[in-house]
């Protein structure tokens, strides 16, 4: 089956404008981005869908692909279902364009949730929450699984309610990585607003309210950063991202320093 990614990027995003083009240390956002997403083995392509030309030039500059999409999409999943009617691709991958320190596993484990389960038309990730703040944070979604692994309920509220310290229910945060089966993302698309979809402000809520199904794979990976949301998120990746690469720096400068003695007396 090949397996199409597409990163959604719009220029005018309402909190942040311009931010598929904010600099993180020398690269662009919407570049670390796709720098990350590439590196998934189990892609057979990788395009950047966006409405806009600066966007669309600044992927090529970097030898990416993208496609210009219509400006008028409510929401990222729509310019990924019009991009994705440019290329071949069994399932599509909607990869989020705002998580620059994204691991490239999570991108193969959405793919894997859908390769390893027929039954499953879309798929999604989460990982256990560990801080109590985060669980109370309505910025930081909650989901809950049935016994198969399959979504019960997204929420911004802390679900499932603990009763007692002596219960030990995993509560989980939903990563937002979404696969589709090509089928399946053209009906999606084309479902109508849902009640609770719209009271949470969670597009994939439409899923379970139209009787249909999303698989939620519990990350291997390790949550490196969140999202870029606002300046302030902006900044703290800056300050990540920049003191990586300066401690990889220093680690590379340090075992070319370690071979140079012998190279010389060779």
């Amino acid at each position: 089956m090949k397996i199409l990614g597409v990163i959604p990027a719009r220029y005018a995003s309402t909190r942040l404008p311009g931010k598929p083009l904010a600099d993180i240390c020398g690269k662009t956002l919407i570049r670390r981005v796709y720098e990350r997403a590439v590196l998934s083995p189990l892609l057979d392509r990788l395009v950047v869908a966006t409405d806009d030309e600066r966007i669309l030039e600044e992927v090529r500059s970097f030898g990416g692909e993208a496609a210009l999409t219509s400006s008028d999409h409510p929401n990222g999943t729509c310019r990924v279902a019009e991009a994705a009617e440019k290329y071949e691709g069994d399932i599509v991958l909607n990869i989020q364009g705002d998580e620059p320190l994204l691991d490239p596993l999570m991108v193969d484990e959405v793919a894997q949730a859908l390769l390893d389960d027929d039954s499953a038309l879309s798929s999604t990730l989460c990982v256990p929450i560990t801080e109590r703040s985060m669980l109370e944070d309505p910025s930081v979604v909650k989901v809950v699984r049935d016994l198969r692994g399959f979504a019960l309920y997204f929420s911004r509220y802390p679900i499932p309610f603990i009763r007692s310290s002596a219960d030990t229910v995993p509560v989980y945060e939903h990563i937002g990585i979404y696969g589709f089966r090509r089928d399946f993302l053209n009906i999606f698309v084309s479902l109508p607003p849902t009640p609770l979809s719209l009271a949470e402000s969670l597009e994939q809520l439409k899923i379970m309210e139209h009787g249909y199904s999303m698989k939620v794979a519990v990350t291997g990976a390790e949550r490196k950063g969140t999202s870029v949301d606002t300046q302030e998120d902006l900044e703290a990746v800056r300050l990540a991202v920049c003191s990586n690469e300066a401690k990889s720096t220093v680690c590379s400068n340090e075992a070319v320093n370690a071979v140079l003695p012998s190279a010389k007396g060779v």
